[in-house]
Parts: C-alpha cells; structure tokens; sequence
C-alpha cells in the first residue's frame, strides 16, 4: 500500500515514515519544509535502504494536492502538517487557523475527489480543554482548550466526525497524543526545532551541548508535586509504531467506517523538573536553569488512559524514560546543529 504522510519530514513525521517503511509500506512524503529538514528524509533512507517519494509543497495548495493524488495511487494518508507551538498559537492564532483547519479540509476535499477514504490524523491531548479531569479518556467530550493550537485540533476532530456522517465510506482514526520525546537510537534522526525550541526537552538538550546557555522552567507554582507542569512523556519510536498499528487497524477492520479516537501515552505523569533531573543524570551533566513567569495556555497537569490503543491496537508504549534521555543525547550530541551541517 501507498501511505501518503503530509509533514513527513518533521519530527514525528520522519520517524514515523521510518516505522511504515520497516513494515513494508510505501510512502509519498508532502512537506513545505518550513518547520522541517529533507536531510530527515535522507537518513531515514539510509536507515531503511529505502526510496522515500518527496513533493514538496502547502497543505493549502489544493492543486498541488491534486497532482500527487493523480501521480500516484495513494491507499491512505497520515496526517502530520501543522503548527504547532502553543506560545506561538496565541501570538498568531489565524496562522493556525489558516494552515490547520483550512489546510486539513483542503486535504479531506482532495482526498474525496479521489475517492481516498483512509485517513490517520495527528490529533492532540489538547482537545480535552480544561474541563476534563486526568487521567484523559477517549469516551469524555471535546473540551476548550486553552490555545488556538488546541483549538485547531478539536475544530479538525469536529470536521472528520462530520465527513463520516455524510460520507459512509470515510474511515478516520483520531490519534491523540500526548509529549513525544526522544530520537531513534541511530542517533540519526531527531527533533530538529528552528529558532529557539518551544519544546522542553529539545531545550534541555541544546543547553547540554553548548548551545544555550540555560534553560527556563515556565512556573514553579502549580497544585503539582514539585510545582511544576506534570505531562505524559512518550518516546517518539513508540509513536511512530502508533500510527503504524493504527494503519493495520484499518486494514484489518474493512467493514469499519466512521471515526474512532485512541490516546497514546504511556499513563504517567512526569515533571518539568522530574525531566531535567534525568536528562542530568543520563549524560552525567548538570543542567543550569532559571524559573520563569508561567507561560499562557499551559496546564498544570494531564496524562492519558491509553487503555483503549493498548487494547484494540495492540499498541504499547514500551521505551521508558531513561531510554527517552539517552536517545535524546545521542541525537544532539551527535548532531549539536541539527541537520545542519
């Protein structure tokens, strides 16, 4: 089968073509590299021997769009394009809006025309919003979230769930994960941030390597355990595996249509400084930091109940942290500027 992964040269997208080129799908990669390296993509051959197809071009480009579904037989599509900073999302929410919603639909209308209807989406624990109470279930109702990234996620959730009401050959899977941390353990592949990180642990790396010169914990006042955000940390490879095993669900359910959402998580709560302490102690390196102000649209605390992926995907998260830290390490020690040369 032909996978076509939009945003397949970013983070999540780069290790998850990896994953589906292990389990022998073929895949077109869209990307506009504007958050993204087509070196990911180069190693991720190296890594697998093999082809990766690249076009490059906008989720919002419909034609562009339309001449990659007419030069291939695509049989379903994952989809990763999207901003996605939180911080960011407040500054500039119609760029949100814009290339997360709008682009989506753009993709769902090709997708259409061409008689596609197997499509994996990169969802969010955001769209739980502030109202649910943790751990997080697939059963609980979208929330309001605190940002427009959030936002953008649960509006994408709302326009799948009504395509399958009026389409009853779309067969969507809603992925909602959690903080994907770590590289893949070549040290070849890895989080690639441009400009400063708005991620934590891509900032406690580049602190370690030299680059920063330390790091900011946003709040130390919250009703946590140490006082600082308490997030579900997963390694990226596990994620990877599930979109792959979201994939094989579909496959091995023909007569499924509709949307069905799965956490991915690994069911664990862990601390901004809980993280720093352990990245300290994988490379034997101290980390200097400072305490922030608190940072708008963060919540205190949350992780998933990935009963549900666990069960019905067979999926589990099987990396544990120090495994998260050490990969993490070899990536950025290995690559101190990224893919850049």
């Amino acid at each position: 089968m032909k996978v076509l992964v939009t945003g397949g040269a970013g983070y999540i997208g780069s290790h998850t073509v990896l994953s589906l080129l292990e389990n022998n799908y073929e895949v077109i990669v869209y990307d506009s590299l504007v958050n993204s390296s087509i070196e990911s993509l180069n190693r991720v051959e190296k890594l697998t021997g093999k082809k990766v197809e690249f076009i490059e071009g906008d989720i919002c480009d419909k034609d562009k769009l339309s001449e990659v579904f007419e030069q291939f037989t695509i049989g379903a599509v994952i989809h990763f394009a999207a901003l996605k900073a939180v911080g960011e999302s407040a500054k500039i929410p119609l760029s949100y809006y814009q290339n997360n919603v709008y682009g989506t639909v753009c993709l769902l209308e090709v997708m259409e025309h061409n008689n596609v209807h197997d499509f994996i989406f990169s969802s969010s624990a955001t769209v739980y919003g502030e109202e649910n109470d943790v751990p997080y279930v697939e059963t609980m109702k979208l929330g309001t979230p605190s940002s427009p990234y959030g936002a953008s996620k649960v509006m994408v959730e709302r326009v799948l769930n009504d395509l399958a009401l009026s389409d009853s050959n779309f067969r969507g899977v809603s992925l909602r994960y959690f903080n994907p941390i770590g590289a893949h353990e070549s040290g070849q592949i890895g989080e690639d941030p441009k400009g400063i990180p708005n991620n934590l642990l891509p900032y406690v790396a580049q602190v370690a390597v030299g680059k920063r010169e330390k790091l900011s914990i946003f709040g130390d006042d919250y009703p946590t355990q140490d006082g600082s955000c308490e997030r579900d940390y997963l390694h990226v490879m596990d994620l990877a595996q599930g979109h792959v095993a979201a994939l094989d669900w579909l496959n091995r359910h023909n007569d499924f249509t509709g949307v069905e959402a799965f956490n991915l998580g690994t069911g664990n709560g862990v601390s901004v400084f809980a993280i720093v302490k352990a990245f300290e102690k994988a490379i034997d390196k101290t980390i200097p930091f400072e305490v922030s102000p608190r940072r708008a649209g963060d919540l205190p605390a949350f992780w998933a109940n990935a009963t549900k992926a666990n069960e019905q995907l067979n999926w589990h998260a099987e990396r544990n942290l120090t495994q998260m830290m050490s990969d993490t390490w070899r990536w950025q020690s290995s690559n101190p500027n990224g893919y850049l040369a």
